[in-house]
């Protein structure tokens, strides 16, 4: 049985070999590392991105479902055409619609939403792209958040296409720099709005949300904003008794109705519950996965490269010593494995390189940027054995090539 003293003892050799052959060793640790450094770099992000989606979809009921013209989770390809492109066959989603299903019994509530993007001004300061949100009167039902200074436009302001808006707090500190915005006056996409309210939006898709957010009434926002229309949907909140099951039950048989689809008919638009956009949502970050597979492993089989040369000069440097143990009776195996131990003492110096600096780009990623990245012991643990792996499989010829030295070749070697 290998002693643990010969483990330690081909650590030792490894490490000497690094301190020796330094520049020849850092090309060798640098492949690993590199691979090591991206399963972590790569896992923290994803693992950061994943949380907070959770967390926003949480923020909006755990019953709140969705209405979609078209949805298909995963990433899409489309080259424009009807049959690369299915939402064509959809009609439009309409105000009507969801005023209708705000009637019907069990549904506390329906917000219908549509987005763009444009110049918000006010005084002397001026954005280019803001996020502009018209909204039904209800949203902050379903989207969570709170008022944290005036209030919200009512049914009747939205009724009149009002020319009132809500501002989150990022926008009032870009625009009015700690002067109370209630009362004054903003421009969107150049026309003027009063603003009657200042937003406090719960965690978003990547964090805390920095992002200039103007929310306006749907019906005003349809008058003024530039937009890619047809692209409405539906935010629905059932009522405590009613499970979501039964809830999408009655807005499916509803909607079916209103549109006049026959009984052998596919529904034409797109029901979404809270887990469904969770799924399609993890579909897209393992694609992410696979490249972080594919990029790890490129940085490994550099690194592999590196083991085999610095072991195989290794072998040479060594073979009088090698000569000399075989001698004194030492076995194949014990040579093999001495030398996979050196082997997989420097995959794992630059395994554990890989993850110190993982680790800062993880913290950087928190620290610079929205997304919360948070390092998974799993990555971790992958990155172990990875290197571990990496130093086993490539190790192995040159220790092989090392246990069959003829002892007497050996000894004659200069």
């Amino acid at each position: 049985m290998l002693s643990l003293s010969r483990v330690f003892e081909g650590i030792g050799i490894a490490l000497d070999s690094l301190r020796a052959n330094k520049v020849r060793a850092a090309l060798t640790i640098l492949g690993v590392a590199i691979g090591v450094m991206v399963v972590i770099a790569m896992a923290a992000a994803i693992t950061g991105i994943n949380r907070s989606v959770a967390a926003q979809i949480e923020t909006l009921g755990p019953k709140t479902f969705f209405v979609f013209r078209f949805f298909q989770g995963g990433l899409n390809i489309s080259d424009g055409s009807d049959e690369m492109s299915p939402w064509r066959r959809n009609p439009w989603l309409s105000v009507e619609e969801a005023q209708m299903l705000r009637a019907l019994p069990g549904i506390r509530s329906v917000t219908w939403q549509e987005n763009s993007a444009g110049p918000v001004g006010a005084g002397g300061t001026n954005l280019s792209s803001v996020n502009v949100q018209g909204f039904g009167p209800d949203w902050i039902l379903t989207q969570g958040g709170t008022i944290i200074a005036g209030r919200n436009y009512t049914a009747i302001e939205h009724a009149a296409s009002a020319r009132v808006a809500v501002i989150n707090d990022h926008l009032g500190e870009q625009l009015f720099a700690g002067r109370d915005p209630i009362g004054r006056r903003i421009k969107v996409f150049g026309e003027p709005f009063d603003v009657i309210g200042v937003y406090s939006e719960p965690s978003s898709l990547f964090g805390d949300n920095k992002s200039p957010t103007v929310f306006i009434p749907h019906s005003t926002f349809t008058k003024v904003a530039d937009y890619w229309k047809g692209w409405l949907m539906f935010a629905v909140m059932p009522e405590p008794e009613l499970t979501v099951a039964e809830a999408q039950d009655r807005v499916t048989a509803a909607l079916r109705a209103y549109r006049g689809l026959k009984p052998t008919q596919e529904n034409n638009f797109s029901l979404v519950s809270q887990d469904k956009l969770l799924d399609s949502f993890n579909s897209v970050t393992q694609g992410f996965f696979l490249v972080m597979i594919v990029l790890s492993m490129v940085g490994l089989m550099v690194g592999g490269v590196g083991v085999i040369a610095i072991m195989m000069i290794s072998v040479t440097e060594r073979t009088r010593e090698i000569g000399v143990r075989k001698a004194l009776g030492a076995t194949r195996r014990e040579i093999m494995f001495q030398f996979l131990v050196e082997a997989t003492t420097l995959t794992l110096v630059g395994g554990i390189a890989g993850m110190a600096l993982g680790g800062l780009i993880a913290l950087a990623i928190n620290k610079f940027t929205p997304i919360p990245a948070a390092i998974p012991l799993w990555s971790v643990e992958l990155a172990l054995v990875a290197a571990t792996v990496t130093g086993i499989l490539f190790g192995l010829y040159p220790a092989n090539k090392a246990s069959r030295l003829d002892p007497v070749e050996a000894l004659r070697y200069e």
